[in-house]
């Protein structure tokens, strides 16, 4: 097949390898937050049955950590599972993007990276983002404008108020040229928290593209609750 880079493919990538130490994993179930249960499913697969709906992606890859075994058997052809997940969220990603150019993705193409704990993202909020990056020269990511107003502390009391107004929440998918998200994670190193931070750490300018307060990633104990709660309320039976 002949690639075209005037008219480049959307991938989509998962990195699914963390242990969820946060959620208290090893405390409540023994098992990845990605992997509990939330409205009759693991968390990991609300999150795929979004990115299924999106017919212009060409693939999904799940990145999961070496020996780990939940998706065997079960991707039914909708997306792909490679296990090289690294140590950090940022070699997981890295190792990801080497496995889609094995499999035939290019350089040029967009990949979109999404957290497996925003098990609330939408088809419309991912297609959202491809509609306004697909032809950006940096490519962009999901944020939320912060409504909070946020304080600085100092020894358990407030030091300052910080201004909001140009304050975002960032989210995921982040979208970005495959080849730019290898150069800049490769430079950046395994200490970057997004796909975004090491692409600014490039000198250029992520696109921010509003998404929802609803795509928060589940971290702590209580966001289960709320998760499972806006899952259930979006089902038929809800």
């Amino acid at each position: 097949m002949t690639l075209n880079p005037a008219n480049p493919r959307f991938f989509a990538l998962i990195p699914c390898a963390g242990q969820g130490r946060r959620a208290g994993a090893s405390a409540a179930s023994g098992l990845p937050k990605q992997y509990r249960v939330l409205a009759g499913q693991a968390m990991v697969r609300h999150t795929l049955a979004a990115f299924s709906t999106v017919a212009r992606l060409s693939r999904t890859l799940v990145v999961v950590a070496p020996g780990d075994r939940f998706f065997e058997q079960s991707s039914n052809g909708l997306f792909d599972v490679a296990a090289c997940g690294g140590a950090s969220r940022a070699s997981s990603v890295r190792n990801g993007l080497d496995a889609l150019i094995h499999a035939g993705a290019a350089r040029h193409d967009w990949v979109l990276v999404h957290d497996a704990a925003r098990c609330l993202i939408t088809a419309a909020q991912i297609n959202a983002l491809i509609d306004a990056c697909a032809h950006d020269e940096v490519g962009g990511l999901l944020a939320h404008k912060l409504p909070d107003t946020l304080k600085i502390e100092a020894g358990g009391r407030v030091a300052a108020t910080i201004d909001r107004s140009d304050k975002w929440l960032a989210q995921t998918p982040q979208m970005f040229r495959i080849g730019t998200l290898m150069r800049a994670l490769d430079a950046a190193g395994g200490s970057v928290t997004d796909e975004s931070s090491a692409i600014e750490a490039l000198g250029l300018a992520p696109k921010l593209v509003p998404g929802s307060v609803q795509n928060f990633k589940v971290t702590y104990p209580d966001d289960f609750a709320l998760a499972e709660a806006i899952l259930l309320g979006r089902s038929p039976a809800g």
